[in-house]
């Protein structure tokens, strides 16, 4: 039997107190919502499910999360084609434009989001797309679509191009073989990275600040403003639902992937 040496039971505690130290903000955040004062205060005064009554009833609210939620649709959507698309397109191409796509790629994570949101503000006010859903979708697609292209590039690094080869071989034209051959093998990596691109629009607060009206603010832009004037609980109680939705969001990646692994071990 293997006895673990100091230095395994030291990087395990290190590790646990690490993880402890991240996720007990989240655990303060979602026990704060649950107050029953007209306060924010750790340990609360008492418990009720008085704030949460008051998420539902807010127009303001609920509207915020069906806006959150139609922008973190379109930009999943918009990440995950843009991501795709680039990601295959390199590795099917052996040319220069190929090997300064991954650099091309990362610009816009290494621009910062204040610059970006001013720059996008300029930008579709001439346009006229400014405090649109489209705006907002663009803006984040910028930071969605580097994550979805980098999951990507690990996935086709995994899978078999002979495959594909043959498929054009047997007179597949390009869409069909992609369709029928790749897209199949390569479909858990590309639920994975649309929800990093939900969960990463789902979170954004910057840019849709200076992007959004009061028709198109996101649920961080209203909590930033509602911060201002007030600190209440319902801060922690939206706070917890986004908490929640980026937990299950990672769960449901986990699982999916989980599944392909286990699926081709029975295979």
């Amino acid at each position: 039997m293997h006895r673990e040496t100091f230095e395994d039971v030291a990087f395990r505690a290190g590790y646990l107190a690490l993880l402890v130290f991240m996720l007990l903000p989240l655990l303060v955040v979602i026990v704060t919502s649950f107050s029953g004062s007209g306060r924010i205060a750790f340990p609360p005064d008492s418990f009720s499910l008085v704030w949460y009554g008051e998420f539902f009833e807010s127009i303001r609210w609920l509207n915020a999360f069906t806006n959150s939620l139609i922008v973190g649709f379109g930009t999943a959507l918009a990440a995950t084609v843009l991501g795709v698309m680039g990601a295959f397109g390199q590795e099917i191409e052996d040319g220069s434009f190929g090997k300064l796509l991954a650099p091309l790629v990362l610009i816009p994570l290494l621009i910062p989001p204040v610059i970006l949101g001013i720059t996008l503000l300029m930008y579709f006010n001439e346009v006229g797309l400014r405090g649109s859903y489209a705006s907002i979708v663009l803006a984040h697609t910028l930071w969605a679509t580097p994550l979805v292209y980098f999951v990507m590039r690990s996935v086709f690094s995994r899978f078999d191009w002979q495959q594909l080869d043959a498929a054009h071989d047997l007179g597949a034209g390009p869409i069909r073989s992609f369709v029928q051959v790749v897209l199949p093998n390569v479909k858990h990596g590309i639920f994975v990275g649309a929800l990093l691109a939900f969960i990463i629009s789902l979170q954004e607060f910057v840019m849709a600040l200076f992007l959004s009206t009061p028709n198109t603010e996101t649920i961080p832009v209203l909590a930033w403003t509602e911060i201002r004037q007030a600190l209440d609980p319902m801060v922690s109680v939206v706070s917890t639902f986004l908490i929640l939705i980026s937990v299950g969001a990672i769960v449901v990646a986990v699982i999916a992937t989980n599944l392909e692994w286990l699926s081709k071990q029975l295979s």
